[in-house]
């Protein structure tokens, strides 16, 4: 703790103050532990240097300061808070009108704050005026309030009160950025905070008007003229530092250059985790295919190549029937993720669309962890690599990872920590139109990007939000205002730019209403405990048997991190911040298990709280298992708090009060707590995703032959039908130019009266049947019923040709398909097909 007095002909009553600062420190040293009292003398005319001198004689904790003249409040501020090392720094003014007990208020306050900084306030209904100022000061400190308000910091009632306390480093970054030298000081540091993103509470105080204040009625004019030069000054954070001499823990150009420095290091290692990842992808992306991809990376493939075709055609991007002929697929209703397909049709037109699978996968990842990283830096922690740590759990946490195999829109969400800063922004109050607009198109182009990643981003938030609510019940009455008009303003925005898109969605063609996706999605309790299969620590048979497949294993944090989340949720809990993000952690963890949560080794089946959300619009197409990747991100940011606490205890090991034993002692501790940390991240720290070889394309496909056999309003019938377990026909497609249109798929549409949402297309007798040879090897009796059947389905596609291409079982699948069309088929560049008749041909059948 660093105390900072400025004073100027304070020789009457400056040594009761330091003596009460003195006690009341020294009475709870396991609170305050080191600290140190600085006293600035700006140019005193008066013996108020000497007090300061002699109190100095007899506590080796105290410094004296001098300014080499009266150079106003400001400049002595700057002075004692660049010279102090405390991790906190409170200032005080010499006259103690604020009793110096107050200072606890403050510190509890910002402990819960988590950083910032917590200012005395006289005009809080809670505070307590012991004695007032004559009529005229008040009446000119509250116009002057309204006037800072107005020009620089609004939301902030009293700016003036001589009692602040901040996050040390956060202080002295304000200080060395500041350039005002008189009253007007206390508002610049201020608004530094505040455009800098940092916690400014407000607490109510006790406070009684002192006899000889140092504030003249012209004074209050020069703040004035101050608030003008404030006000047409470039912003704070943004201002290069003056050459002025700053302390050791001043902001320079020197650490501003090197915190750039680190945000390229931080980017490049981002980059280079992400390139690792996918090292076996950009292998060869003529032929690699990530091996627990399922179908997926042939779906997305194609959703990047049909917007890509889409829009080169002016052709309406919401819906195509290159699937499922004829009903088509409704992409608006499927994750086509609009806001990167557009942009990059370029890339996929010039370089196919594998190149863009590969680039949205690697760039998104790395962009996301970049995100994090800006939001845990901007919003939570000091320390560059504190906030680099945490960024790295939220964005390659294990469920990360097994998304990175097959689904963009649950790993590319960068908007994620965009929009959660600008719904921050909303609570200060600051520029509340602005930031709700900007909020507005945030959430808009995130609906573009993925909607379900969107959904689970606002529950994780509206979890923290009611935490922290009940945490800090003040702050939150405070926010409630502003956050509302602010939402406003983005629903304005949101929906009329979304109403054609969503309305296509909900009610256009293909449109359904929920997917089925069993009543098995939930995690088992013990996922949380093992590793995931791509973990450095882990193995596909154990996440395999406690997982709906590889691409979600949606939970796999392991037991050493939710030991260390839950250790440092106890050393850290006084912080609201905490308490609010294990909540968020615990209750994302326990949503997750679905409405149905089997005890491990018994019997036991106990009713869980999806129960409450599973049926509800919205959440019933989620899958419930899902929901446990809003822990990457919480535990993300306690780790960064952890490891940022830890940096602090470095710093305060080098204080020149502590030494000895107890100094080795700190170190030792620190030592273990990081080699803690390392533990709990180390065995989930992940391997590269890995590969196989993709088959190759029919040159009957390839070589564009099949043009020959498909006429207008045509289509190419590959066997088995494309379905979600077997979508190679969709690379035909997407390899070859779309150049064809083919039954069945791999999408999300209707099924049935109810028009639930399924997987692939509604299933036809014929489909089923080449499915049932193709994965049995068993060629079924085929009479006059299955063959009047495969006419009526082929009828209803269209059909052109039928392609069988090398694969298993294509022995039986030839076979089948001789009985079923009624004779052999022919072989044309590698492939077995039937020329099917004309329609009118069909039609004289």
């Amino acid at each position: 703790m660093s105390v900072v007095i400025p004073a100027y002909n304070e020789e009457g009553r400056l040594r009761p103050t330091l003596d009460a600062i003195r006690a009341h420190l020294n009475a709870a040293p396991d609170r305050w532990g080191t600290w140190e009292l600085i006293v600035v003398d700006d140019g005193s005319t008066d013996g108020t240097a000497s007090v300061a001198v002699e109190a100095a004689a007899d506590e080796p904790r105290l410094r004296v300061l001098t300014g080499g003249g009266n150079l106003g409040k400001g400049h002595a501020l700057r002075q004692g808070v660049l010279a102090s090392n405390g991790r906190r720094v409170l200032l005080t003014d010499a006259d103690l009108a604020t009793p110096i007990d107050e200072l606890d208020r403050l510190d509890k306050q910002l402990t819960a704050d988590g950083g910032g900084a917590a200012i005395g306030s006289r005009a809080h209904p809670d505070a307590w005026i012991e004695v007032r100022q004559l009529a005229l000061r008040e009446w000119l400190g509250r116009l002057g309030n309204r006037l800072i308000r107005l020009v620089a910091v609004d939301g902030i009632a009293d700016t003036q009160c001589g009692f602040k306390l901040f996050d040390g480093a956060r202080a002295r970054a304000a200080f060395a950025d500041s350039r005002l030298d008189g009253w007007g000081i206390d508002v610049e540091i201020l608004r530094f905070f505040r455009q800098s993103g940092w916690p400014v509470t407000e607490v109510p105080v006790r406070w009684a008007h002192q006899p000889g204040s140092k504030v003249r009625p012209l004074d209050y004019g020069r703040v004035l003229v101050e608030l003008v030069r404030l006000r047409t000054a470039p912003r704070g954070p943004d201002r290069a530092v003056a050459a002025r001499g700053t302390g050791p823990a001043g902001v320079t150009d020197r650490d501003r250059g090197r915190r750039r420095r680190t945000d390229l290091i931080v980017g490049a290692l981002f980059l280079l985790a992400s390139f690792f990842l996918y090292k076996g992808l950009w292998a060869d992306l003529d032929h690699a295919y990530l091996a627990d991809a399922g179908s997926d990376q042939n779906q997305w493939e194609w959703f990047f190549r049909v917007t890509a075709d889409n829009v080169t055609n002016l052709r309406n991007p919401l819906f195509t029937t290159l699937q499922n002929f004829p009903d088509g697929v409704n992409l608006m209703a499927n994750t086509v993720m609009l806001g990167l397909s557009v942009p990059l049709t370029p890339v996929t037109l010039a370089f196919g669309p594998t190149v863009t699978w590969a680039l949205v996968l690697t760039l998104g990842l790395a962009a996301t962890a970049l995100a994090w990283y800006w939001l845990f830096a901007r919003r939570l922690v000091r320390g560059r690599w504190a906030a680099a740590l945490g960024a790295a759990l939220a964005a390659f946490a294990p469920p990360m990872v097994s998304h990175a195999n097959a689904h963009p829109n649950f790993v590319v969400l960068f908007m994620i920590p965009l929009i959660i800063d600008r719904a921050l922004r909303l609570c200060e109050g600051r520029r509340v139109v602005r930031d709700g607009v900007l909020l507005g198109l945030f959430a808009t182009y995130q609906i573009f990007l993925g909607e379900e990643a969107l959904l689970l981003a606002v529950m994780g938030t509206l979890l923290f939000a009611l935490a922290y609510a009940v945490a800090d019940r003040e702050r939150a009455r405070a926010a409630v205002r502003p956050l509302l008009r602010g939402l406003g303003w983005a629903l304005l925005v949101c929906l009329p730019l979304l109403a054609v898109p969503l309305y296509w969605q909900f009610f256009g063609p293909q449109s359904y209403h929920s997917v089925l996706h069993g009543d098995n999605a939930g995690n088992s309790p013990l996922s949380f405990l093992q590793y995931s299969g791509r973990a450095l620590f882990g193995d596909d048979a154990t996440a395999d048997r406690l997982a709906m497949n590889r691409t979600e294993q949606n939970a796999f944090y392991g037991w050493p991190l939710i030991a260390a989340a839950f250790g440092i949720g106890l050393w850290l809990w006084r912080a609201a911040v905490v308490r609010a993000l294990a909540f968020t952690a615990v209750a994302a963890a326990l949503l997750s298990l679905g409405p149905k949560i089997r005890i491990p080794f018994t019997d036991v089946v106990l009713t869980g709280p999806w129960r409450i959300l599973a049926h509800q619009p919205l959440f019933e197409s989620v899958i419930e298992s899902r929901v446990a990747m809003i822990c990457a991100p919480a535990l993300g940011a306690l780790l960064a708090l952890a490891a940022d606490r830890l940096a602090d205890r470095r710093a305060e090991e080098r204080s020149p009060g502590l030494g000895g034993a107890a100094l080795e002692e700190r170190r030792r501790l620190r030592l273990v707590a990081y080699a803690a940390l390392a533990a709990a991240v180390l065995p989930i720290v992940p391997t590269p995703l890995p590969v196989r070889d993709r088959p190759e394309v029919p040159e009957f496909i390839a070589d564009g032959t099949y043009r020959k056999y498909v006429g207008e309003g045509e289509t190419v019938v590959p066997v088995p039908v494309p379905d979600p377990g077997n979508a190679e026909a969709l690379h035909w497609q997407s390899a070859s130019g779309l150049g064809f249109s083919v039954p069945g798929g791999y999408f999300n549409g209707p099924w049935g009266e109810e028009r639930r949402g399924i997987y692939g297309a509604p299933a036809r007798y014929t489909s089923n049947l080449l499915r049932d040879v193709r994965y049995s090897g068993q060629v079924p009796v085929i009479d006059a019923k299955w063959r009047a059947q495969a006419r009526f389905d082929l009828a209803f596609w269209k059909a052109g040709v039928v392609v069988l291409a090398p694969q298993p079982n294509d022995a039986a699948l030839y076979e089948t398909l001789e009985k079923l069309l009624g004779g052999p088929g022919k072989r044309v560049d590698g492939a077995w097909i039937w020329d099917l008749p004309t329609p009118g041909d069909r039609a004289l059948r």
